[in-house]
C-alpha cells in the first residue's frame, strides 16, 4: 500500500500535452506527479500522423492554429531535432480539385505566416516520382516527421530527472472537494493502480486535467461538465516508405489526403468519424478500403502497397455548444485551457485540443497558470533547453539501434529483433534502466520504449526472443513470458485485422501457426473477438 502521496501539481494523463506540462513544471522547480490510467501515448498522442505541421492544412479553416503551428514547428526542431525528421512538405492536387482552393493557397499561407512555395509538376514530381501523373499543381512548405513517442518519453523522463515521478496503470477514480473561502478546492485524488487494484490518495495543491479525450470524464469528477466532441480518425502504416516528404492533397482538409514518412515506413490517413463514446475505438474495413481509394488518386503506390498495420485515435475537440452536428473537421483545431476557478473550483485546470505541432505552447500556457496558482514566478524555459533526457531513447529511432551497435559492439551480441535491427545488448540496457525507473520490465513497456513488435513481423519472432532472453537474465519468471507474448500479439493484432490481405495475411497465417499450434495460445478473447 503507497503512503499518502502529498505533490504540488498533479497531472492526470500521460500523452504529449500531460508530459510536456510536467517537463515545464519540474524545470521551474515545481514538484510533479503524472498518473496515467494505461501506459505513455495511450491516446491520441500515440495515434496520429506524427506530423510536424507546417500551418498550411490549416489556413484556409483555421488560421489562427496555422500560425501557432508554423512558430511552434520551428521551436520543436531547435529543441528537438532528434526526435524529427526534417523531411520538408508538399502540397500536390490533381485533375478535379478545386481550382479555386489552388489559387487561394498562397495567399491564405501568406496571411497565417506559413512558408510556402510554388514549384512546377515536373519538378514535384522529380522530387517525388511516386506522385500521380494526374497533378495540376504543386507547393513546398515546411512540414516534417516527429516520433510522438520518443517526444513523449523524452518530456516525461527530462521531468523524471529534474524530480517529478510518473505513475502508469493509475486511473484518478475521485475527487475529494473541500470548502475554501472562495469556493471549493480538490483536496484530495483517490486513485486505482489498474494492475494490482490497489487503490491510494494523492494530496496535491493544483490538479490538471490533460485527459484529451477523456478530458470530459476527468472533469465530471469534479462535478463540471465539458461539451466534448469524439472525432475518430483512422491511420494506415505502409511495410516500407513510399516518399521522402510529407505529401497532401491541395484541397481543404479531407478524408485520406496526408501521407507522412516515419522512419522506415509511411503513415497514411486520415478520417474525420464521429464517435459517441469512447469504448471502442478502432479502424474497420470501410475505412481501410475507403483510405486507399483516396490515397490512389495522389499517389497510385498507395493502392498496392503492403500494410502491416492500421490504428484509430480520437481528437479530443472541444464544442462550441452550437456545433453538435455537420463535419468535424470545421471545429477548430486550437487548444482550451480552462481554469475552473469560474466552476467554483480553485485549484482545477483543464487543458484539451490542440495537437502535437502545438503541446509545447499549451503546456506553457498551462504551467504558467499552475504556477500562478502556486504563488510562483519562475518563467518558463521549455522554448530554450534543448529536449534531451540520459534515458536510452535513441532505441526508439529506426536504424539508431543498429548505428550504436556498429560503433560499439559487444562481443557475443547478437539481433533480437530483425525487422528492426535491435540487438541483444540494447534490450538488456533498456530493461536495466526499467527496472530501476518503472514499476514494470514487461514486453509491452519494452514496445514503447524501443521498436520491438514495429516491424513487418508485428512481433511474431522478436517476442520470443526476446521473452526468452528476459527469463534467461530472471527478470521475468513462471507463466508471465506466455502471459506477455499473448497480450503483446493481441494487442498488435487489432492493428492488423482490418489490413489482412496479400502479404500481410501471409504473415498473420505464419503468426497463427507458430503460436496458436506450436505454443497452444489461444489467441481470441473471451467475447469471441481476436
Amino acid at each position: 500500500m503507497k503512503k499518502k502521496l502529498e505533490v504540488q501539481v498533479l497531472i492526470i494523463g500521460g500523452g504529449v500535452t500531460g508530459t510536456g506540462i510536467a517537463r515545464d513544471l519540474a524545470l521551474r522547480g515545481i514538484s510533479v506527479l503524472v498518473i496515467e490510467k494505461g501506459n505513455i501515448n495511450d491516446g491520441a498522442s500515440g495515434r496520429n500522423h506524427g506530423l510536424l505541421h507546417s500551418g498550411a492544412r490549416y489556413v484556409g479553416s483555421d488560421p489562427d492554429s496555422a500560425a501557432e503551428c508554423a512558430r511552434e514547428a520551428q521551436i520543436l526542431k531547435k529543441i528537438a531535432p532528434h526526435c524529427i525528421e526534417d523531411t520538408g512538405g508538399l502540397y500536390v492536387a490533381v485533375k478535379g480539385d478545386d481550382e479555386s482552393y489552388i489559387a487561394d493557397f498562397p495567399t491564405l499561407c501568406k496571411k497565417s505566416g506559413v512558408a510556402c512555395g510554388e514549384i512546377s509538376v515536373q519538378e514535384a514530381l522529380e522530387l517525388e516520382p511516386g506522385l500521380s501523373r494526374e497533378a495540376i499543381a504543386s507547393f513546398r512548405v515546411k512540414d516534417a516527421s516527429v516520433d510522438p513517442f520518443h517526444l513523449s518519453l523524452e518530456n516525461m523522463n527530462q521531468a523524471i530527472e529534474h524530480g517529478a515521478k510518473y505513475y502508469s496503470n493509475c486511473q484518478a477514480m475521485d475527487f475529494v472537494l473541500e470548502k475554501t473561502s472562495s469556493g471549493k478546492a480538490i483536496g484530495k485524488v483517490k486513485v486505482r493502480n489498474n494492475l494490482t487494484g490497489e487503490c491510494f490518495n494523492i494530496t496535491p495543491r493544483v490538479v490538471v486535467n490533460a485527459a484529451g479525450a477523456w478530458a470530459g470524464m476527468v472533469a465530471e469528477l469534479a462535478g463540471i461538465g465539458l461539451d466534448m466532441i469524439y472525432s475518430k480518425g483512422t491511420l494506415l502504416v505502409t511495410h516500407n516508405r513510399l516518399s521522402t516528404h510529407v505529401i497532401n492533397r491541395l484541397r481543404p482538409a479531407s478524408d485520406g489526403d496526408i501521407l507522412v514518412p516515419g522512419r522506415t515506413v509511411s503513415i497514411f490517413g486520415t478520417t474525420s468519424m464521429r464517435l459517441d463514446n469512447l469504448d471502442d475505438i478502432k479502424p474497420d474495413f470501410y475505412e481501410t478500403d475507403f483510405l486507399v481509394g483516396q490515397g490512389a488518386q495522389m499517389v497510385p503506390g498507395l493502392e498496392t502497397a503492403r500494410y502491416i498495420r492500421a490504428y484509430a485515435g480520437v481528437r479530443p475537440l472541444v464544442s462550441s455548444r452550437n456545433e453538435t452536428k455537420g463535419d468535424d473537421r470545421a471545429v477548430s483545431r486550437g487548444f482550451y485551457l480552462f481554469d475552473h476557478a469560474g466552476d467554483q473550483v480553485d485549484n482545477f485546470l483543464t487543458i484539451t485540443g490542440g495537437k502535437v505541432t502545438t503541446y509545447r505552447l499549451m503546456a506553457e500556457k498551462t504551467a504558467d497558470l499552475a504556477a500562478e496558482k502556486l504563488a510562483i514566478s519562475t518563467p518558463c524555459s521549455t522554448a530554450d533547453v534543448p529536449l534531451m533526457s540520459k534515458a536510452p531513447s535513441q532505441l526508439i529511432e529506426a536504424g539508431m539501434s543498429v548505428k550504436l551497435w556498429a560503433r560499439d559492439p559487444v562481443p557475443g551480441d547478437s539481433m533480437m529483433c530483425e525487422c528492426e535491427m535491435v540487438p541483444k545488448s540494447h534490450f538488456k540496457e533498456l530493461l536495466h534502466w526499467l527496472k530501476q525507473n518503472r514499476e514494470t520490465a514487461d514486453l509491452n513497456s519494452l514496445r514503447i520504449h524501443s521498436r520491438l513488435g514495429k516491424g513487418a513481423c508485428q512481433g511474431t519472432f522478436c517476442s520470443l526472443r526476446v521473452t526468452g532472453f528476459m527469463y534467461d537474465e530472471a527478470y521475468i519468471k513462471g507463466s508471465q513470458g506466455l502471459d506477455n507474448i499473448k497480450f503483446l500479439l493481441k494487442e498488435r493484432f487489432k492493428g492488423q485485422k482490418p489490413v489482412l490481405w496479400g502479404s500481410q495475411l501471409a504473415q498473420a497465417e505464419l503468426n497463427e501457426g507458430v503460436f496458436c499450434s506450436f505454443f497452444g495460445l489461444d489467441m481470441v478473447d473471451s467475447d469471441g473477438k481476436g
